[in-house]
This record gives C-alpha cells, sequence and structure tokens, in this order.
C-alpha cells in the first residue's frame, strides 16, 4: 500500500464533560496554561502573552487542548467575550480542573472535556483533526 492508500492513524480517549455539545477542528495543542485576563485577545480571538508559546496564534475555530486557566478570575469575562466576536474555540480540551477553568467552558458555550483516559500532550499535535463529542465523553484524533 503506497503512503498516498495508508489510512489514517486514529485515536479514541474517553472522558468527562464539563460542556456538552460536538464539534470537530484542527487541534492547536500547548503545555502552558492560558491567562484569559490580559493574556488573550478577545477580539481576534488569539495568544497575546508575550513570554507564551502561542503567543501570536490564533485559537479561533480550532479545538484547544490546553492545561487549563492561570490568573484571576477574568479568565472567563475574556473567553465570553470571544464567543460574542465570534472568534471562540470551536471547543476546549484541559487536564486541570480547577473553577476558573470551569466557569470559562461553561461562558464560552463550546464543547468542553477533561479527564482523558489518555495523555493529550502525547496524543494530540497541533495540526492533527480532532472531533469532541463531550455528550458522550469521547475524543477522536485523526493524526495529521
Amino acid at each position: 500500500m503506497s503512503d498516498a492508500q495508508a489510512k489514517p492513524r486514529i485515536i479514541t480517549l474517553k472522558g468527562r464533560k464539563v460542556v456538552g455539545g460536538k464539534a470537530a477542528a484542527e487541534a492547536l495543542v500547548t503545555t502552558q496554561t492560558i491567562s484569559g485576563w490580559g493574556g488573550i485577545n478577545e477580539r481576534e480571538g488569539s495568544v497575546i502573552e508575550l513570554r507564551h508559546e502561542l503567543n501570536g496564534v490564533s485559537f479561533a475555530g480550532k479545538v484547544l487542548v490546553f492545561p487549563g486557566a492561570k490568573g484571576s478570575s477574568g479568565w472567563s469575562a475574556f473567553f465570553h467575550m470571544c464567543r460574542l466576536n465570534d472568534v471562540a474555540p470551536a471547543a476546549m480540551i484541559f487536564t486541570r480542573m480547577t473553577t476558573k477553568i470551569a466557569l470559562g467552558a461553561v461562558v464560552t458555550r463550546v464543547p468542553a472535556i477533561t479527564d482523558l483516559d489518555g495523555d493529550v500532550f502525547d496524543l494530540i499535535e497541533t495540526g492533527d483533526f480532532v472531533e469532541v463529542d463531550a455528550d458522550a465523553g469521547v475524543v477522536t484524533i485523526t493524526k495529521a
């Protein structure tokens, strides 16, 4: 079988729903927490933290894979503004559940999932196609 005919590698993970719904999009992965208050541009849907590995990168319409939130409770307000400005992530996958990230996920109103049964930072890479079915607690990764 040639490379062009090779089947894509698909990985399925189970996790816990935070906000229900389904979404499918390209993954954007960071191992760094994101500061909502002053760390994102809510008009463009991008990370603007100067020392962040995603500085200048847009998360709009992508499945954002990250450890969680840092900073103040303003995190949720800024991600809520992303939703209102139509630049929110398509879905969120995070590894550390806190009240900050839970509230942010709820007000952003995108499918969100946590507590997956595999290491998302080993299994998902930026550019992979990721389907999130938070209602079923399932994440399906199609490797890029």
